[in-house]
């Protein structure tokens, strides 16, 4: 299981504001991968989104991906 966390960034500080946090039941990261950035822009939420990033079960950062930044 992943959470994906879709964010906006200050440009001031780089302080992150989640939009939305969406649940993916799956044990392989490159699907969620594929998952997140579809949901990227698809998914209705409250502002366009900079940048997502994607949680393990632990709650450790796996993977970080915005179209303006470079992924990690």
């Amino acid at each position: 299981m992943f959470i994906i966390e879709f964010f906006r960034i200050r440009d001031t500080d780089d302080a992150h504001a989640i939009l939305d946090r969406v649940e993916h039941d799956t044990t392989d990261l490159e699907d969620a991968k594929v998952r997140a950035q579809s949901l990227f822009e698809t998914l209705d939420m409250p502002q366009k989104p900079d940048a997502l990033r994607i949680l393990d079960q632990g709650g450790d950062e796996v993977f970080f991906w915005s179209p303006e930044r470079s992924s990690a």
